[in-house]
C-alpha cells in the first residue's frame, strides 16, 4: 500500500528540494504528517490508507507545509508540529495521537483513552501552551516520584524536583538543592529522563564536570556510555513547542 501512496504522492506539486517519505503503521487509522528536524516530511498512513484521500488531505494542506518546513529550516533544525487530528505526540516514550475536542472555558490537555485531547481554541500557539502545560503538570509529578529512588542511590536529597520550560536547558541544579527538568524531555523513555535527573542530582555532590563526576554518575547509571549516545539521538527530535 505504501508504494500505491507513494506512487499517488509524486503527483503534487510539491518542491523539488522537499524531502520526503511515506511510512506504513498499523495501528494509524488516519493520515499522520511529521517533519523532522531537518525539514523532511514523513507521511504516516494506515495500511488501509486509499491513495486518492491521502494525497487529497496533503494536497490541502501544502501551504500550511510549506510555512512549517521554512520555519523549521529558520529555526536550525527545532522540531515543529502541527496540531491537526492524528498528529503524533509522546509522553514518556509512548506514542499518542492528538485529538481537537471542543473548547470550553478553562478547558485543558487530558490524556483519554489512548489520544491527546487537546481543546481546539482555533489558535495553534495558544494549543501549544495548553500541551505543554499537561506536559509540565503531569511530567512534574511524575519526574518527583521518579527522583526519589535515584536520589537514595546516588546519596543526596533534593530540596524539590520539578519541570517547567528552560529554554535551551535540559535540566538545572540550583544553590539551594533544587532541581528542574525541562517539560520536554518528558517525551522520552523514563531511561533517557533519568540521565537528565541523575546528571543534575550528581551536581549536588559533585560541581564540575569532571572524572569524579562521571564516576557517581555510573554508580547510578551503569550503561552511562549507551544512555548518553541514544540520548544524543533522541534530544535532536524533541518537541518544545514551535507551532
Amino acid at each position: 500500500m505504501s508504494l500505491s501512496v507513494l506512487s499517488a504522492l509524486t503527483s503534487l506539486p510539491m518542491p523539488r528540494e522537499w524531502t520526503w517519505q511515506v511510512v506504513v503503521r498499523p495501528r494509524r487509522r488516519t493520515l499522520g504528517i511529521e517533519i523532522q528536524e531537518d525539514g523532511g516530511l514523513v507521511f504516516a498512513v494506515p495500511p488501509d490508507a486509499d491513495p486518492r484521500a491521502v494525497v487529497e488531505a496533503v494536497r490541502s494542506r501544502l501551504p500550511r507545509l510549506a510555512d512549517e518546513v521554512e520555519r523549521r529550516r529558520r529555526s536550525g533544525g527545532e522540531p515543529v508540529k502541527e496540531l491537526v487530528g492524528g498528529a503524533s505526540f509522546a509522553y514518556l516514550g509512548r506514542r499518542h495521537r492528538l485529538k481537537l475536542v471542543p473548547a470550553a472555558p478553562g478547558g485543558r490537555v487530558r490524556l483519554n483513552q489512548g489520544w491527546l485531547e487537546l481543546p481546539d481554541t482555533g489558535s495553534p500557539q495558544q494549543g501549544a501552551s495548553l500541551i505543554a502545560e499537561w506536559y509540565t503538570a503531569r511530567g512534574g509529578r511524575w519526574a518527583a516520584t521518579r527522583a526519589a529512588p535515584l536520589a537514595e542511590r546516588a546519596g543526596v536529597t533534593p530540596r524539590t524536583v520539578t519541570v517547567r520550560d528552560l529554554g535551551e536547558r535540559w535540566g538545572v541544579c540550583e544553590p539551594d538543592g533544587s532541581i528542574t527538568l525541562h517539560w520536554a524531555l518528558m517525551q522520552l523513555p523514563p531511561s533517557l529522563v533519568d540521565l537528565v535527573l541523575v546528571h543534575e542530582l550528581t551536581h549536588l555532590r559533585v560541581s564540575a564536570h569532571g572524572a569524579a563526576f562521571r564516576h557517581r554518575m555510573r554508580m547510578v547509571l551503569g550503561d552511562l556510555e549507551a544512555t548518553e549516545r541514544r540520548f544524543a539521538e533522541a534530544e535532536p527530535l524533541l518537541w518544545r513547542g514551535a507551532v
